[in-house]
């Protein structure tokens, strides 16, 4: 607390949003349209969360633009046009502006600051929110939105304050445009983000020098524009087509095989892959049923990708390093590229394996290996993220008895359907540990938690409730669930961000639900129709808000804001009226 604060007392809202992201934005719709004062704190200086940070040279959707953007508008499906199969940062940038200007939920959102701390007061059943700008507020409800994929990793490599260039991180790009034309450019990792960064660096640069520790499988986007017929077919079918995606594992209109492997010949296996690298995308992984579930099967869709690289890149060994054999395909995030292994055949092009000659440190001329320096005038980090837990390891959140959810999760996140953990009353995750997210179109696994998050809300409204909180058993049920159908596959066999696995320290768990959003939004939307069974929802003594003093003109906008709700409210039962308010 700072002193100021004991002086005046704290603004109070209903809700307190994390991160003004995809997430954020629809979670902040949601709740106005419950009647319920919200603010979003969002640590950029605009709204976009992933695809506001996120402006890496190449860096693009890897799901197609009519599925990757919301459905819970028909007026905003139909009016916005994408230009692209697979959308650049800036156009997902443009549309989230676009959301954000359309339904006015700029008012409501506070740019440039960052959570730093939320406390939960059990006498009050309330949270105390402070951030890094001094704000500090109360509210009844925490909701995280702060993103799967938005803490940054820099690896730890000695000598970086020594390095006289300039070095980046594709998760958190300058703003102004960034010039690499006859510079000499070291570009660490070779993930997503590396994969569409480094053909794209390549067009400019003098020199590139990709460092990689671990290739990884990438199908070609075979990325074009859209024609106006192509959306307008979809915008004529899109409740249908939603509706669809929403049942199937990813939340993506895959075409899903219905055969196994080895069910048909070899002729057959060869032909179905190449129609889908043909195809492009992920979609290539849903060949055939069973292979993300058994090895012989999985070993046959990646030797077709690694004879693709062998026949792409010239350089017999630079291909040899380029195609993965240490793990399953599909088991890493699956990459979609354009034009990465074509780029390994440019010139001045060359690739480090750090495996055979890891990096020993950081110099001022550039990167030193345990074989020779490459003298370079800039590097770039894409070293991705500490995924789905980091942003929340980040924040200072104490539950019950004042423990930190990053004690609790010492040993691995534990949640109850993703959505919750036990000694944390009225903390909502979005995309949390243990759902979906990471494995499927995130804005559907986002409108899903968005979803059951309000109709929760609107549950405990309805009866007079303010606390709500996963039981103990139901947690363990839950966790023990999810490890029980991620063994049935082939994923824990692999070390990824999936498990934690490119954190030092960080526990080894498989952190995403394998069984699919479809599964699992059936199971979600059961326990809500048994009265949100394993979940304890009670009521508690509300005390009454006391907001902090404001500006003349702000005041007497609340003011109206207030009279509007409550004259909306004039027909409600008394009941439902005192759950609008704290």
């Amino acid at each position: 607390m700072t002193s100021s604060s004991l002086s005046q007392p704290l603004r109070t809202v209903d809700a307190v949003v994390v991160g003004a992201g995809f997430a954020g934005l629809y979670m902040l719709y949601r709740l106005r349209q419950l009647k319920l004062r919200a603010q979003v704190f969002e640590a950029g200086a605009g709204v976009g969360g992933t695809w506001y940070w996120n402006r890496y040279p190449g860096a693009r959707c890897d799901v197609e633009s009519m599925q990757y953007s919301y459905s819970f508008s028909p007026e905003l499906q139909q009016e916005w046009e994408w230009t692209e199969r697979y959308p650049q940062q800036a156009e997902i940038l443009r549309y989230v502006n676009h959301v954000a200007d359309r339904f006015d939920l700029r008012r409501d959102i506070q740019l440039e600051t960052r959570v730093i701390a939320a406390h939960y007061d059990e006498s009050k059943h309330l949270w105390t929110v402070r951030t890094d700008r001094g704000d500090e507020m109360v509210a009844r409800f925490l909701i995280s939105a702060a993103g799967c994929l938005s803490a940054g990793r820099v690896p730890a490599i000695p000598g970086l304050d020594n390095f006289t260039g300039k070095w980046y991180h594709t998760g958190n790009w300058p703003h102004e445009p960034v010039d690499f034309r006859r510079q000499r450019v070291g570009v660490i990792g070779t993930g997503s983000s590396g994969i569409q960064a480094i053909p794209a660096i390549a067009h400019h640069a003098g020199e590139v020098v990709v460092f990689q520790r671990t290739p990884n499988f990438s199908i070609p986007a075979w990325n074009r524009p859209l024609s106006a017929e192509e959306q307008q077919e979809w915008k004529a079918k899109y409740p249908e087509y939603r509706e669809q995606a929403r049942k199937t594992r990813s939340g993506i209109l895959y075409d899903y095989s219905q055969r196994g492997t080895f069910d048909v010949s070899e002729a057959e296996r060869q032909q179905e892959y190449e129609r889908r690298w043909r195809r492009g995308g992920a979609n290539y992984t849903h060949a055939f049923n069973d292979i993300f579930f058994n090895r012989d099967a999985n070993d046959q869709a990646a030797e077709f990708v690694r004879n693709k690289i062998r026949s792409i890149v010239k350089n017999p060994d630079v291909a040899a390093k380029l195609a993965p054999t240490d793990h399953a395909i599909g088991t890493k995030r699956i990459c979609v590229d354009t034009d990465y292994y074509d780029t390994f055949n440019l010139p001045h092009v060359s690739l480090v394996d750090l495996k055979a000659t890891p990096i020993k440190e950081i110099v001022a001329a550039g990167i030193r290996t345990t074989d020779k320096t490459y003298e370079l005038d800039s590097i770039v980090f894409a070293t991705g993220y500490d995924a789905v837990t980091g942003a929340l390891d980040r924040i200072d959140i104490r539950g019950r008895d004042g423990r930190a959810l990053k004690e609790k999760w010492t040993e691995g996140p534990r949640t109850y359907l993703g959505l919750m953990t036990t000694g944390f009353p009225n903390l909502f995750f979005i995309t949390g540990p243990g759902s979906p997210s990471v494995l499927t179109n995130v804005v559907v696994a986002i409108e899903q938690h968005v979803d059951w998050i309000a109709r929760c809300v609107h549950y405990m409204q309805e009866r007079t409730l303010n606390v709500a909180e996963a039981k103990g058993e139901a947690e363990d049920e839950w966790v023990a669930h999810v490890n029980e159908v991620a063994d049935k596959t082939l994923f824990p066999t692999t070390a990824s961000w999936y498990t934690g696995a490119n954190i030092p320290g960080k526990p080894r768990v498989f952190l995403p639900y394998v069984g699919g959003l479809g599964n699992y939004t059936v199971i979600c939307d059961k326990v809500a129709e048994d009265g949100y069974r394993g979940f304890l929802l009670q009521s508690a003594p509300a005390p009454a808000p006391a907001p902090a003093p404001e500006s003349e003109s702000e005041s007497e906008s609340e003011s109206e804001s207030e009279s509007e709700s409550e004259s909306e409210s004039e027909s409600e039962s008394e009941d439902a009226v005192a759950a609008n308010r704290l």
